[in-house]
């Protein structure tokens, strides 16, 4: 799985206000902030996949795409983390893998982002992140502000 690295600048002013908070309540705003802003890159996963969806069948990978809080990831390091990606039911891809309508399975999704040796890759998330990352951390250094004066008036 690709991971992405980059460094962050113009949060001084937050990182002070959030020093100020316990760590429960500066957890419960950054949570809230970083949910809103991964919502952005989930926005454009589901506008992307419309692009690569084929229209012939029911299922589409883009009523599949989630936004979901990475709890296994916060309990072990404490880092507040969202994942933005395709859900699958688990198991082997069912005989003929049947059309199953409207929210169906799309186990075939990875196939489509990273491409096979007959098809082109025609990537749907990695350009949901690269292409907003400025309107993302835009959004959560005003979230995550808009939350610090919440929890400092309380």
């Amino acid at each position: 799985m690709a991971q992405n690295d980059f460094s962050i600048l113009g949060f001084d002013d937050v990182a002070k206000k959030l020093m100020r908070l316990s760590v429960d309540v500066g957890d419960k705003a950054g949570r809230s902030a970083l949910k809103k802003a991964a919502g952005i890159v989930a926005k454009a996963a589901r506008d992307n996949a419309m692009l690569v969806d084929d229209p012939v069948t029911g299922r589409r990978i883009r009523d599949n795409i989630r936004l979901q809080f990475a709890s296994k990831h916060y309990r072990e390091t404490g880092d507040l983390m969202y994942r933005v990606g395709v859900s699958t039911k688990k198991g082997p891809i069912p005989k003929n893998n049947p059309d199953e309508g409207r929210g169906g399975n799309t186990p075939h999704w990875h196939l489509i982002e990273e491409g096979t040796e007959h098809a082109k890759a025609q990537p749907f998330l990695r350009p949901a992140l690269s292409d907003n990352i400025n309107p993302v951390l835009d959004r959560l250094r005003t979230e995550l502000s808009k939350e610090i004066e919440k929890a400092l008036k309380i």
